[in-house]
């Protein structure tokens, strides 16, 4: 709020400057203040409510500075801006934050109209309205004492505006031209600015090509769904965006998926009845290379958690034609023992979705396992550790050993010889990964041990390899190299632990170096190579230092009081007279005085 009022200071002040050196124009940084807006107040997050509240807020906060307000609490008296007010831009502003708080409650109910479509209705009356206020902006613009870029920025916010209305309408030619001239303004801002100025339009024009490409689909373009396939791999267009690409490959697979009558699988071709499991299947293969030509891990990771939500979507529908199947054949001679074809095709997309699995695990995999060969892993961060890889290698494990247990596979023997040996190697490594938290913890022979498995697991991969020969199989080689050279340093650690327990100094491995027991203050005289001294944690002192005794504060004691001989003080003390009734009536009577 602070900052708001000190940005509208700053337009106020601006405007003033301009009139003191007589300006041509003034001047809005319309994209500027939505995009620093946006982003300060929830759309980080997409929070449209948030931004909703911020736009009320601000709106209430101008009509207060200006003295424009729209009559009192009790009466509303609407009021018109004028090309006379424009002699400060916030009147501009005005109209601005106006148009957003319709855009923002727009997109708010856009979220919510998944789930209630009657909000859409609602939903396109708050589109309108911002593009009305738009309207009204590059209305108000036209003015001459308006400056040639805000002009440009206006018409393009319009443009942008309604071309939204028109997208949500599903007028896609209109949608396309009002695109379209959005984006041509912006480019040309762009071109004409410095190149810091210029990002800004750049990223402005990124997210409106996603609408122009689909636009141009709907309209009958159909190498557009090429470019809107590479949108899908790099995220672009939004989370709004990407629902809307998501149903326009399912629609487009289904299309195609009309001409698909039967796959082939292990030798066996099986009808596909099912439209979900033929949509799915056909693209499977786009998916595959997809995940092929993404970029980055995380990218990666969530195509593949897409490929696997579609396919258990599609096994679900699978199994619940399967149930009613059983159901109508239900007879004294329905268990032929014959594997039917429906059940061969669920056993086919089970299989697709745990070799997914697999390979989605060995990426992960092979991601900590370079992230924890990195010497450059920052210290304060948790970083990969052994056990983090040997949970993913049993995954992978149990998804192997659910493949050799499919129905329809189980004499196929080309199959379960591939799946035991894709078990051998997995072993293999999730051994290796084993051994490698035992050296951790400095329990050399049972990480000996462990090792010697893991190339017994790898030499036998390597023999039976030769008569399967499949192609997807892990290589091991590399690993036996691997496992060799940890075997050798693995053999000094245990010496020089030996060593430790003999003469007292300790030793650690990976890479070898000697720690001394006594910090560095003791040993000034003798030179020794200690790296521990350059880590973070070097062995310089004592600390805390130990306890060493000193000398106490003395405690006096006043013996001499006892031996001491007061003199008499009885000749200084009062006598008092004898008491008695004689003595109080001498008293009163003044006898005794």
């Amino acid at each position: 709020m602070a900052q708001d009022k000190q940005n509208e200071a700053k337009i106020a002040s601006m405007d003033e400057n301009k009139e003191n050196v007589s300006d041509p124009g003034v001047g809005l940084e319309i994209l500027q203040i939505i995009k620093d807006s946006q982003q300060q107040h929830g759309l980080r997050h997409g929070d449209y409510q948030r931004y909703r509240g911020y736009c009320s807020r601000r709106l209430r906060r101008l009509r207060k500075t200006l003295g424009f307000k729209m009559g009192n609490r009790h009466k509303y008296t609407g009021k018109k801006i004028t090309e006379e007010m424009l002699s400060d831009s916030r009147y501009l502003l005005l109209v601005l934050m106006e148009a957003e708080r319709s855009w923002s409650y727009a997109m708010q109910l856009k979220q919510e109209a998944n789930t209630e479509p009657r909000k859409r209705f609602h939903l396109m009356s708050r589109l309108r309205k911002a593009a009305k206020h738009g309207q009204k902006l590059e209305k108000l613009c036209e003015s001459p004492s308006i400056d040639a870029k805000t002009k440009l920025e206006a018409q393009a916010y319009t443009a942008y505006l309604t071309g939204m209305v028109e997208f949500e309408l599903q007028e896609w030619k209109p949608a396309m031209e009002a695109f379209n001239k959005c984006k041509t303004i912006y480019e040309k801002l762009a071109s004409a600015f410095t190149e810091e100025l210029a990002v800004l339009y750049h990223q402005r024009v990124e997210e409106i090509s996603p609408n122009i490409r689909y636009c141009a689909y709907n309209i009958g373009d159909q190498n557009a769904i090429n470019d809107l396939m590479q949108m899908r791999l790099i995220g672009g267009g939004g989370n709004m965006m990407a629902e809307k690409l998501e149903a326009l490959i399912t629609q487009t697979r289904a299309k195609q998926a009309a001409t698909m009558s039967e796959v082939e699988w292990r030798g066996r071709t099986l009808p596909v009845k099912i439209d979900k499991a033929r949509i799915f299947l056909l693209g499977l293969a786009d998916n595959e290379a997809a995940i092929a030509q993404a970029s980055n891990e995380d990218t990666k990771e969530h195509l593949y958690e897409t490929l696997l939500s579609e396919c258990r979507d599609t096994i679900q529908a699978v199994r619940e034609e399967l149930k009613a199947e059983k159901q109508r054949e239900r007879g004294p001679d329905a268990d032929t023992g014959k594997v039917s074809n429906l059940q061969f095709l669920h056993s086919y997309l089970s299989y697709i979705k745990l070799c997914t699995v697999v390979k989605r695990n060995e990426s992960m995999a092979h991601t900590l396992q370079a992230k924890l060969k990195d010497p450059h892993n920052d210290e304060n961060k948790r970083g990969p550790k052994p056990q983090d890889l040997i949970r993913l290698y049993e995954i992978i494990l149990q998804s192997l050993a659910e493949l050799s247990t499919l129905q329809g596979l189980e004499e196929d023997h080309t199959f379960q010889k591939e799946m035991a040996l894709k078990t051998l190697v997995y072993k293999a490594y999730r051994c290796f990964f084993i051994a490698q938290s035992y050296v951790l913890v400095k329990k050399w022979s049972e990480a000996l041990v462990l090792y010697e498995r893991v190339l017994k697991y790898a030499k036998e991969v390597q023999s039976k390899a030769k008569s399967i020969g499949d192609k997807e199989l892990p290589d091991v080689q590399e690993l036996i190299a691997e496992v060799n050279a940890e075997k050798y340093s693995l053999q000094a650690a245990a010496i020089l632990g030996r060593l430790h327990r003999r003469t007292g100094l300790s030793f650690s491995c990976h890479p070898f170096f000697t720690v001394f027991p006594q910090p560095l203050c003791d040993r000034l005289e003798t030179f020794r190579l200690d790296p521990a001294l350059v880590g973070k944690q070097p062995n310089l002192v004592h600390f805390p230092p130990g306890f060493q005794p000193i000398p106490c504060k003395p405690l006096f004691f006043d013996l001499a009081l006892n031996h001491v001989a007061f003199p008499p003080l009885d000749d200084k003390v009062e006598q008092k007279g004898k008491g008695g009734l004689t003595g109080y009536i001498k008293g009163i009577f003044g006898f005794g005085s």
